[in-house]
């Protein structure tokens, strides 16, 4: 492998040229290729003129790959770019799986660099409001690769465990269905007025906002380029924006301006339904290990080696603290 090739996988952030970062367009630049999905292409199409550019289809990701590699063999330096971050749903993951079947290593002579980009997660929660200021996870509901009762699963084990979700590929011309899936497993375990965000187009000109509950989502405008933003039991819309609270209202007295903590809690210190404070409520409760799970919704064997730990110093002043 010749020592002076080099790929840049090179996230692009949303779209727009504002948002596209510095070392992003400085890798375009010392580009001699750029390979890329045909409407990725697009968006930096003012920044390739004199360089080799290589368009491919939506499904040929392992191509795109192949193809920079092959470059790279001789010598040239590649951009393969992908929307949002290259290492979320991007190309980063197959070009290392190629690079890694054709027995490349680090020292091999041809250097990869990753150029972070913001993904659709970080942009479309931008342009809403606060989503994301709580647990949140990412699931695309593509099963072009991934099996659907996995992907049912993480939805499933999602809803239940009350994260804001963000679905990526929710809806194309032929997956219409999964998205109506999608919503039928939140409702088992979420309100049917929980806000949902749907963003289409984020930062490009065709941009599309519009705000809906878990009930009516699967009614909404979705496509390949929307990003679904599910709230979790605290999220809530405001003027026109969507906030997930980050829990502030659980310690601090947030009506009197936040100034002093509530009782039993302090300012630094976990909560006193924390970790500790929690094992030594479950301990002095008397109750048993099943029925502690039911309320918890945790794991028989898990409550029941936190009701065998001994009692701590610590825990017995958190459990005083609230009495």
């Amino acid at each position: 492998m010749n020592k002076n090739g080099k790929i840049m996988l090179v996230g692009l952030g949303p779209g727009s040229h504002d948002h596209l970062t510095a070392r992003a367009r400085a890798a375009i630049a010392e580009a001699d290729t750029v390979i890329g999905y045909v409407t990725y292409i697009r968006l930096v199409a003012d920044l390739l003129d004199g360089k080799e550019v290589i368009k491919k289809s939506m499904t040929e990701e392992l191509d795109r790959a192949i193809e920079a590699l092959d470059r790279a063999r001789t010598g040239r330096k590649v951009a393969l770019v992908s929307s949002g971050d290259a290492g979320v749903y991007g190309m980063a993951g197959p070009t290392f799986e190629v690079l890694f079947q054709a027995g490349w290593t680090p020292e091999s002579g041809i250097e990869v660099e990753i150029v972070p980009g913001a993904s659709a997660l970080n942009t479309c929660a931008a342009l809403v409001g606060a989503p994301l200021t709580h647990d949140f996870c990412a699931i695309s509901l593509s099963d072009l690769l991934t099996p659907w009762p996995a992907i049912a699963r993480r939805l499933d084990a999602a809803a239940a465990a009350d994260f804001v979700v963000a679905l990526y590929n929710p809806k194309s011309g032929r997956r219409t269905r999964q998205i109506v899936e999608a919503q039928h497993l939140f409702l088992r375990h979420r309100d049917p007025q929980t806000p949902v965000a749907i963003v289409k187009s984020a930062y490009r000109a065709k941009q599309r906002i519009e705000f809906t509950t878990l009930e009516k989502m699967a009614e909404c405008d979705i496509g390949m380029l929307t990003t679904v933003l599910i709230g979790n039991s605290n999220t809530f819309i405001k003027h026109g924006l969507m906030v997930t609270p980050r829990g502030y209202a659980n310690k601090y007295r947030v009506e009197d301006g936040g100034a002093s903590t509530r009782t039993g809690e302090q300012a630094g210190h976990s909560l006193s339904a924390g970790l500790d404070g929690w094992i030594a409520e479950i301990q002095t409760s008397g109750r048993s290990a099943a029925e502690l799970a039911r309320e918890y919704r945790l794991p028989e064997d898990y409550i029941q080696c936190a009701l065998d730990e001994p009692l701590t110093v610590e825990s017995v002043e958190v459990e005083e603290e609230q009495t």
